[in-house]
């Protein structure tokens, strides 16, 4: 009993420090090591194959007459297709790909998961925009810029509008003289 309640406790303390994020891993991992397993001993049917011809021309490359077992995974127009096998002929690349629905699945599944924390209400957004544009329009900022290097210095001040008045003393206009 005391064994079940501390791998009880230690998996909920994983889920707490990984999150979802890991279980959505998790079963990620857990696809493409089973896939792969299936691709090695070719327990998998033709018919659930798409076969990419990819022109590719490679100078000294040799030609290929039997399939080369590689891993990988492309993702095409939403759908993921895992690598299965390639052969160069002549000057043409053959790619065995398996759709994978499994991967989409997870995919999409964590797609959702992440959007509860980044969707936004429309009312939320305007009334974010409106406060940024009071914040530009009626809170002053200061600006220094100086130089990080030795020789010719300068200072460069970018004061608000109400220190600059401030400062200013108006007085009346007077035209420069006339020579």
């Amino acid at each position: 009993m005391r064994k079940t309640l501390t791998i009880v406790l230690t998996l909920l303390l994983l889920l707490n420090v990984m999150g979802y994020y890991g279980v959505f891993m998790g079963l990620s991992y857990k696809n493409s090591q089973d896939l792969m397993a299936r691709f090695d001993s070719e327990d998998y049917g033709v018919q659930e194959t798409v076969t990419l011809k990819v022109p590719l021309a490679v100078p000294y490359a040799m030609d290929n007459n039997h399939y080369e077992r590689v891993d990988g995974e492309l993702e095409h127009d939403g759908e993921v297709y895992r690598l299965v096998k390639q052969r160069l002929s002549q000057d043409t690349l053959y790619i065995v790909c398996y759709k994978d629905n499994q991967s989409k699945r997870i995919n999409q599944a964590l797609a959702d998961y992440v959007k509860t924390f980044t969707d936004k209400p429309v009312d939320a957004k305007s009334h974010s925009k409106i406060f940024q544009n009071f914040i530009k329009d009626y809170i002053s900022s200061a600006v220094d810029v100086e130089s990080a290097t030795g020789g010719w210095e300068n200072l460069l001040s970018f004061f608000s509008h109400e220190s600059f008045y401030s400062d200013s003393n108006p007085s009346l206009i007077k035209h420069p003289p006339r020579a």
